[in-house]
């Protein structure tokens, strides 16, 4: 299972990598897209929205089920990936790379000490 070590996980599947200027990128893991199957809609937030840890930040949709995508860290939205609009199935081909969800400006930095490392979250997720 790919499960790249730079990057910070949640429990519920989300990744976060830390951009170290204040802000992170947040995708879903390869497992939860293999969980989902193929995406077919990615509803996300919108710039300039700010979000509580924990929130429903955004939703994606597969031919099997729609999900919930967790915030999580507290932020502000400072970039969605607009691509995904026209082309959700990024998610799934790219998870870690042009699969990307959205970008947040921290409002609490450290949240980040919560996060699960890369082994951590391979434990959690039975990897």
């Amino acid at each position: 299972m790919n499960i790249p070590e730079k990057l910070k996980y949640t429990a519920s599947h989300e990744w976060i990598a830390d951009n170290q200027d204040g802000t992170v990128t947040i995708g879903i893991t390869a497992i939860a897209t293999e969980q989902l199957g193929d995406l077919v809609y990615v509803e996300l937030p919108q710039a300039g929205a700010k979000f509580e840890r924990g929130a429903t930040i955004a939703v994606v949709e597969s031919t099997k089920a729609a999900s919930d995508v967790y915030a999580p860290l507290s932020g502000e939205v400072i970039e969605a990936n607009a691509e995904l609009s026209d082309a959700p199935q990024k998610v799934n081909e790219s998870p870690y790379e042009g699969g990307w969800l959205f970008r947040l400006k921290l409002t609490n930095p450290k949240e980040m000490s919560e996060l699960l490392s890369a082994d951590a979250y391979g434990k959690s997720a039975g990897g």
